[in-house]
């Protein structure tokens, strides 16, 4: 169905009721839809993990499902993210879910007639793998239209909270069914749930968007989300933890069929029940989280999680009692959500409303590339160091990177990031067509002696702010004949992108543009120069 919702920064009326929301009934009606999608997607993936353990006993053919339904996400996310702003995002996730239910369809055909191979399993868990990367950024981006902004905040924890429902009940529903009926059955359920979410989306009458004479192409998009990633370090940082905890972390995820056919002595209805397991230990860790960052930062809910998700790996390879096992999959489920939440929850609260989309599209392509880039590597150590080495291993360096990470403390994200709108309009003398560049902007101060060193360490910290929203160049000049006179020059692709600078200027940005000024000892303010290419 859809990419687990990832968590937002907090909105205005925290004191509504958790469920407000369900009030709206283009939520309600979306919200169950998406539940039985995500557990008929949850069906569908027990049904393939398990029937490639049957199709082949290398670890690296188990391991390759998981990298298959990952690596899409890797390689579109940030294009799935742009094209979510630039089409009407009801039709793209019909036409996803149409996608989805299509390879779930080729998978019951193929089961029903035996004809499924270990080659053909990966690459319908692909295409799978292509249509989650379209669905993430589309679907968390259609919650602001469904919900006014004070149940903004409850609408997002009713997504995870529906999601993680539907990872508890479908591994051990789809556990069941194949069992009871087989994979061809387990698979025509999920078909049946994509034409439940269909039939949401189409009774959903999505308001038409306002034209914006400003709205992005997707090349330019595209080239903007970019440049936004390699300027924000606290973005980059976010990213680095991330990888480190995903890479290390997919262990158990790339073995857990294996871990549970071979080490644990279960069946498919067995494996499921794991599964379900980590579903409910998600809801259980969302509910005590709360309670555990009153008493830590940030980064120590972070150590907590890595901590407990390799203790439970390393318990994991001493092969222990299924029952016990269960309760350690509980576990695992609390430290991975205790995980995801901190770090999507940094990520949303850095990233400005007029990239939260791309941000998080990058985001998902890290997470997902890290974990498919692991399961592929844990894989091929496994066939070297067997399954016990190979999760005592993952343990290991989980519990060693996590350690390590605390020295790369996680922003805290409190800067006000709305738009701040203290740009005046440029001077023109005719106007600009949209599409004319390259633009370059030049801002002239004059500095004394005594304030150079502070003037110079003010504007380099604003350098950054430039390039985040559209510079592709960014310099500071002095005047040869009259050191005092220090110009900031920056150069933006377009006329229509250096409108949109004016409007993705926020309340931090002006602040540091404040410090700044201060320096400016002119007799007027500083003068703004838009010189045009010809």
């Amino acid at each position: 169905m859809a990419a687990e919702p990832q968590a937002h920064r907090p909105a205005e009326g925290g004191g509504r009721s958790a469920f407000s929301p369900l009030k709206r009934p283009a939520f309600a009606v979306l919200w169950v839809a998406t539940i039985l999608g995500n557990t008929g997607t949850f069906m569908r993936d027990v049904a393939s993990g398990w029937l490639v353990t049957e199709l082949s006993a290398a670890p690296s053919a188990v391991a390759m499902i998981q990298v298959a339904g990952t690596l899409p996400v890797f390689l579109l996310a940030i294009p799935a993210g742009v094209l979510t702003d630039i089409v009407d995002r009801r039709r793209l996730l019909v036409g996803v879910q149409i996608l989805l239910g299509g390879v779930s369809a080729a998978l019951m055909f193929c089961a029903l007639t035996g004809a499924l191979t270990v080659g053909l399993l990966i690459g319908l868990t692909f295409l799978g793998g292509i249509g989650a990367a379209l669905m993430g950024p589309a679907w968390q981006s259609i919650v602001p239209e469904l919900v006014p902004k004070p149940d903004l905040r409850n609408a997002v924890a009713l997504n995870s909270l529906g999601f993680n429902i539907a990872r508890a009940i479908g591994p051990a529903v789809g556990g069941a069914l194949l069992v009871a009926f087989g994979a061809a059955t387990t698979y025509g359920a999920d078909v049946a749930s994509y034409a439940v979410v269909i039939a949401a989306l189409l009774w959903w009458r999505r308001p038409a968007a306002a034209e914006d004479g400003l709205r992005e192409e997707f090349g330019g998009a595209f080239r903007a989300g970019l440049r936004y990633a390699r300027a924000s370090a606290e973005l980059r940082l976010v990213l680095l933890r991330a990888a480190l905890f995903f890479l290390c972390a997919s262990v158990v995820w790339a073995l857990l069929p294996l871990v549970a056919r071979q080490l644990l002595g279960g069946d498919a209805g067995f494996y499921g029940l794991l599964l379900a397991a980590v579903g409910a230990g998600a809801i259980l860790g969302a509910v005590l989280l709360p309670r555990l960052r009153k008493k830590l930062d940030t980064d120590g809910v972070m150590l907590c999680a890595a901590l407990g998700a390799a203790a439970v790996t390393a318990l994991l390879a001493a092969g222990p009692p299924q029952a016990l096992a269960v309760v350690l999959l509980l576990a695992l489920g609390a430290a991975w959500i205790a995980a995801l939440t901190t770090l999507n929850g940094t990520a949303q609260a850095i990233l400005p409303n007029w990239v939260r989309g791309r941000g998080l599209a990058i985001y998902l392509m890290v997470f997902n590339g890290a974990s498919a880039l692991g399961s592929l590597a844990w894989g091929l150590v496994a066939e070297l160091a067997g399954l016990r080495g190979t999760l005592l291993i993952g343990a290991a360096m989980l519990a060693a990177v996590a350690l390590l990470a605390r020295r790369l403390a996680l922003p805290a994200g409190e800067a006000d990031l709305t738009p701040s709108s203290h740009w005046p309009e440029p001077a023109l003398a005719e106007p600009v067509a949209h599409d004319r560049g390259p633009v370059t902007v030049t801002i002239e101060y004059r500095v004394r002696a005594a304030d150079r060193a502070a003037f110079l360490a003010a504007i380099g910290r604003l350098a950054p702010e430039r390039r985040r929203d559209g510079a592709f160049f960014w310099v500071v000049s002095e005047d040869a004949a009259d050191p005092e006179r220090l110009v900031e020059i920056f150069m933006v692709e377009s006329w229509a992108e250096h409108l949109r600078q004016h409007r993705r200027v926020s309340q931090a940005d002006a602040d540091l543009q404040a410090e700044v000024v201060r320096f400016h000892a002119g007799p007027e303010k500083p003068v703004v120069t838009h010189l045009l290419g010809v």
